[in-house]
């Protein structure tokens, strides 16, 4: 549920420099979408307020500067098609700038231990139970005595020492972080070893990174973007196809004549609708959307639902764009697999 906090809370903000994730608590938002940006904006708008950098594209740790709105230089309004180019591009502010450790979720989930004291029988059974390859052995989950692996498990009998967790235990050299270092310093560490104990602000450890835990998060952050990766490259090669360079030009407003190329590599994704939309607003477009369906000769590929779920892989486009903390949902991905795999069927 989300809530719009009282003008005196917004106008408090004037003049500050607050973390994006301030911003969002204020409003109850746990999530940036194209509903709770719209929202927020609206809402900072209506007081007189913006932010810069823009909230709507910066890390939730990342701070921003609350200024009046009129102290922002006015621009003219852009175009229809100026819009669109806005919203689908991938500026680099809306990139996170720096990914830290505890940008991962299991870095600050928390995580199994057991005490010194405690049996290497109790300690196996809870990692096979729980389904862990490591177990840190704690006092308070600040002093680390050491870690349980499976490895170390295996090297403790080939040595033939007594099986105690004292003697089970990887001692020397263990892999931990603070949760404020950069990620990408961690990869080696996290390659040699299999996993990295994070340390959160307190000094206590927080959670645990695993390379399973890496695999996870990139699958859900770059998956999306091969499958939109490969819908452009398909309608390109349909489009390519059946359309010649003055109707591809017509659809490029966001240049100037000059500058329109008539080459389907140089379309943004809104360009695909304006080609083969009949129901959008600007009549002159539409009319040539007609034609270009023809073109396309897919006489067996219902128009309105195509159109409809290429508006729908847009908006999702959109949403991946600036790299939500949460991996998309299984229904989006599902929503774009399922597209990629309809436009496959109908390109030769």
């Amino acid at each position: 549920m989300t809530t719009t906090p009282s003008g005196q809370d917004l106008a408090a903000l004037k003049g500050r420099t607050v973390p994006v994730q301030d911003i969002l608590d204020l409003f109850q938002v746990r999530v940036r979408d194209h509903r709770t940006v719209h929202r927020i904006s609206q809402a900072l708008t209506d007081a007189g307020l913006t932010t810069l950098p823009d909230f709507a594209v910066c890390g939730q740790r990342s701070n921003v500067d609350v200024v009046p709105l009129a102290s922002i230089p006015a621009q003219a309004g852009p175009s229809e098609a100026e819009e669109d180019e806005t919203e689908e591009a991938l500026p680099s502010a809306a990139l996170p700038q720096r990914l830290l450790l505890g940008d991962i979720p299991s870095a600050r989930r928390g995580l199994v231990s057991v005490g010194p004291g405690t049996p290497l029988a109790q300690t196996t059974f809870l990692m096979r139970t729980k389904g862990i390859a490591q177990v840190p052995v704690t006092t308070g989950m600040a002093q680390i005595h050491g870690v349980v692996t499976w490895g170390s498990v295996a090297k403790m009998y080939e040595a033939g020492k007594h099986p105690t967790l004292d003697n089970a235990m990887e001692k020397d050299s263990l892999p931990v972080a603070d949760a404020r270092q950069e990620f990408f310093s961690a990869l080696p560490i996290i390659r040699e070893h299999g996993y990295l104990l994070v340390r959160g602000d307190d000094g206590c450890l927080s959670g645990i990174v695993t390379a399973a835990d890496v695999t996870d998060r990139f699958e859900g952050a770059a998956r999306p973007f091969f499958i939109v990766g490969e819908i452009e490259s398909l309608l390109r090669r349909c489009l390519g196809a059946a359309l010649d360079e003055e109707t591809v030009k017509a659809v490029q407003t966001n240049k100037k004549p000059e500058h329109r190329t008539g080459q389907v590599s140089d379309l943004m994704f809104g360009d695909y609708l304006r080609l083969l939309d009949g129901d959008q607003t600007k009549t002159s477009l539409a009319e040539r959307a007609d034609a270009n369906w023809e073109a396309l000769k897919w006489p067996s590929m219902p128009r309105e639902q195509f159109i409809g779920r290429l508006k729908r892989v847009k908006d999702i486009r959109n949403r991946i764009a600036h790299f939500d903390e949460k991996a998309l949902p299984q229904e989006l991905l599902d929503e774009l697999m399922t597209f990629a795999k309809l436009l496959r069927a109908f390109v030769a």
